[in-house]
């Protein structure tokens, strides 16, 4: 029975879209809502897309009501989209994450989940044009607006998958913004931040991860946090 139970989030962690994932989302948006999202400053990093597309929708007017009602639509043409904007060559997968996530999906004493702001299409999406596999579970940007919400149905999806109860420190969130470090500490879970997306490692510093890199090239280093 696997003794961690390790949840990444992508976008900045495990890889980048360049921008073009954000693109997708925009053109989605336009196309749903008829309004362009790119002219009003917003900043997504470490939300959920069932928050941003509340809140980036009420700053064009829209009521709750009726961001809702375009939501089925906007989960269905979003995955579609992505796979116009983005491609193999246009996405780079970070520093050792590739031997990281092979170490951790291959390792008995763990298994590997997400806990990702990307709707659940999209990130399979996202993972599957860069070549990233082996993850067992997840929860994802659709499931709730609040991001703190998310670890717990991850340890639920978990314990459905292995009859395991997961808590406490043997849940490890990795991730590259203070909404992961945060969302990791609301159910006492080991923390581990990595400065490759949006925030230096000096700004996630101050939110206190339990361990912090400036990337993930010594993958060995990032095993031995996760099973510290």
């Amino acid at each position: 029975m696997p003794q961690h139970l390790v949840l990444f989030d992508i976008d900045g962690t495990l890889l980048t879209t360049n921008g073009h994932g954000v693109e997708a989302m925009m053109v989605t948006y336009n196309a749903v809502w008829g309004r362009d999202p790119r002219t009003v400053l917003y900043a997504m990093s470490g939300k959920t897309e069932l928050n941003i597309s509340h809140e980036l929708m009420a700053l064009l007017g829209f009521s709750r009501a009726e961001v809702d009602a375009g939501l089925p639509d906007f989960w269905r043409r979003y995955p579609e989209e992505l796979r116009r904007h983005i491609a193999p060559e246009t996405t780079t997968v970070l520093p050792g994450i590739r031997p990281l996530v092979a170490a951790v999906a291959g390792d008995a004493r763990m298994v590997l989940g997400l806990v990702t702001g990307n709707c659940e299409a999209a990130a399979r999406v996202k993972l599957e044009i860069a070549g990233l596999d082996g993850f067992a579970l997840g929860a994802y940007g659709e499931h709730h607006e609040a991001r703190a919400a998310l670890p717990p149905l991850a340890v639920a999806a978990a314990h459905e998958l292995l009859g395991h109860a997961f808590s406490g420190k043997s849940i490890v969130i990795l991730g590259d913004t203070p909404n992961d470090i945060a969302c990791g500490r609301a159910v006492g879970a080991k923390t581990i931040a990595v400065g490759t997306g949006r925030f230096a490692a000096e700004t996630l510093a101050a939110h206190h991860p339990d361990y912090l890199f400036a990337d993930f090239s010594d993958h060995g280093a990032v095993m031995e946090a996760i099973l510290a």
